[in-house]
């Protein structure tokens, strides 16, 4: 028993490791080449810890394998677009100027219930509101409006505005994170004197975010809120 539970916890780390070295990705954002060692990958972990008889180089070999040939094949295709499109394929328009490819739907299998509940998912109800739809080498589709139907934007509306980052987590779970100052241009004197001007400390924020600005937002562990 205790060798299967070692086993499984190896494997478990290698795994890990492993998806690391392929890179972050939702399941549904893998590439066709992505899925399939994926896939691989997870059969191959499952055999050493059902088979103790099975040696775990037999398992770990294989999966290292199979990773350091989805790198290899990733650097090649970022280097060559002939390479990258056999490996991932290439985006196919479904809808041009408001017109749908029928051709290209059946090439890909795609139905019309497929395009409507990826368009739903968009927040797009009426088809004729779509200018081009885009089928993006995942099988996710982009969609393009029509300019009646598109939000509108500050340009549209001429206001001026300065571009700035967004707000970044700077304390959670009263720890502070590492690096999340300086990225923002600040520094451990500026939030001392900060979080001393709310009366507070960094063990008594449960979280704080801020800008580039200085703009923050912070919020005390529930305790503390209670207690004030």
């Amino acid at each position: 028993m205790f060798i299967v539970f070692f086993r499984a916890v190896i494997l478990y780390v290698v795994i890990v490791v492993s998806m690391r070295l392929m890179g972050k990705r939702q399941l549904g954002e893998l590439q066709p080449s992505e899925l399939v060692i994926t896939v691989l990958l997870s059969n191959i972990a499952t055999l050493p810890v059902e088979s103790p008889n099975i040696p775990m180089i037999m398992g770990v070999i294989p999966i290292f394998t199979l990773v350091s040939l989805d790198v290899v094949l990733s650097h090649i295709s970022l280097r060559s677009r002939k390479v990258r499109k056999a490996i991932c394929g290439s985006a196919k328009i479904l809808i041009s100027d408001g017109q749908i490819d029928q051709k290209t739907m059946k090439d890909l299998r795609f139905s019309v219930d497929d395009l409507m509940q990826s368009l739903r998912s968009q927040q797009i109800f009426d088809i004729s509101q779509v200018q081009l739809a885009v089928v993006e080498t995942t099988g996710k589709i982009s969609v393009y409006q029509k300019q009646p139907y598109r939000n509108v934007t500050c340009e549209d509306m001429k206001i001026k505005g300065e571009s700035t980052d967004p707000p970044q987590l700077i304390i959670d779970s009263g720890k502070l994170i590492p690096g999340a100052l300086e990225g923002i241009g600040f520094d451990r004197r500026w939030l001392d004197s900060t979080l001393k001007a709310h009366g507070s400390r960094l063990s008594d924020v449960f979280l704080m975010t801020c800008d580039s600005s200085g703009k923050h937002v912070i919020i005390p562990f529930e305790r503390q809120a209670k207690g004030l």
